[in-house]
């Protein structure tokens, strides 16, 4: 009788822990849950940019790419890979249209993380963080 107790526990308890998992399994396009797998062109976001270290060069990305500080490229939270986004620096109104490739930032408050290229086309890089509209386009 008790090891049937403890066989039964030992089957029970896993199911209830698989049971209260909050992991996300993947979506059928190969996106994680929460993707914005319906972002459609117009689809507006504001908040602050900044630009990727120099330590990130070469390095592999999220979707696989490898990184290269002379591309037009950008990390979102949710955006799927191959998104093209209209950036618009807020102070200045100048734009740049990047290729979301990688996931992050990962530092509250921030939407985005351009390359260096883009990022210095619409701000000096000595500013850091900038206030940014993004906008879908593709």
């Amino acid at each position: 009788m008790r090891s049937i107790l403890k066989a039964l526990v030992a089957i029970l308890i896993p199911i209830v822990m698989w049971g209260c998992s909050t992991i996300k399994p993947a979506d059928p396009s190969g996106q994680p849950a929460g993707t914005l797998n319906g972002a459609r062109p117009g689809y507006v976001e504001t908040g602050k940019a900044s630009f990727y270290a120099n330590v990130h060069q070469l390095k592999k990305t999220a979707s696989g790419e490898i990184y290269d500080h002379k591309l037009n490229t950008a990390a979102h939270k949710k955006l799927p890979f191959g998104t093209k986004v209209r950036v618009t620096n807020i102070a200045n109104g100048k734009t740049v249209v990047v290729k979301i490739n990688d996931r992050g930032p990962f530092i509250k408050g921030r939407i985005l993380d351009l390359s260096r290229s883009a990022f210095s086309s619409i701000a000096s890089t000595s500013s850091g963080i900038i206030e940014v509209k993004l906008e879908v386009i593709e």
